[in-house]
């Protein structure tokens, strides 16, 4: 018998756009590179560019200057100002 949820994808309401995809422009030197950013759950985010998926990176809610990336083929820098974006995207506010 075949699988008919084969192709199930989780609903999400419309009010959690937590979840939905977004777009985010960075500096790199003098350049702007865009990349599409989608929400995997649990502060983490997948980095896409053009050609497809170059990474993922999870943020640390405690420290907004710490992330971690996985398997990303950017520089330090980049991934930075990635993190810095994507901060800056979900509204989070620095704790003094």
């Amino acid at each position: 018998m075949e699988n008919e949820n084969s192709n199930f994808e989780p609903r999400h309401s419309e009010e959690d756009v937590s979840l939905q995809p977004f777009r985010i422009e960075v500096a790199e030197g003098h350049d702007g590179k865009f990349f599409n950013i989608r929400p995997l759950g649990h502060l983490r985010y997948e980095i896409l560019n053009d050609e497809g998926s170059i990474g993922t990176i999870q943020l640390d809610e405690s420290n907004h200057a710490h992330c971690e990336s996985v398997g990303c083929e950017i520089d330090l820098p980049l991934t930075h100002a990635i993190r810095d974006q994507i901060q800056f995207h979900e509204k989070w506010r620095e704790t003094i």
